[in-house]
């Protein structure tokens, strides 16, 4: 079914794992079939299609950065900062 409609994140596989448990593959196709436009529908419009709302899914948190992470974002910043500041006090020759 992955195939047959957009699917972009987390809570898309978990909508489309529902609506598998809920409402069955072949009811799934049919609502894909009656969905207007070119290209793959969203699954929000299968789902109206269906006359379903899905439930609220609990995504997984995403985790905190680093120690690492954050010490090489912060180099990252005072090179982007150095070179920010050599382009602006930089003289700019004219024609």
């Amino acid at each position: 079914m992955e195939h047959l409609v957009r699917f972009y994140n987390e809570k898309d596989r978990q909508t489309l794992e529902w609506l598998r448990r809920h409402v069955g593959d072949a009811a799934r196709a049919a609502a894909v079939d009656r969905c207007t436009g070119s290209g793959k529908p969203y699954l929000s419009a299968v789902c109206r299609q269906l006359g379903v709302k899905t439930p609220e899914f609990h995504l997984p948190r995403r985790p905190s950065p680093s120690p690492v992470a954050e010490q090489c974002l912060a180099t990252i910043r005072r090179i982007l900062a150095a070179r920010s500041a050599l382009t602006v006090s930089s003289p700019v020759a004219s024609c």
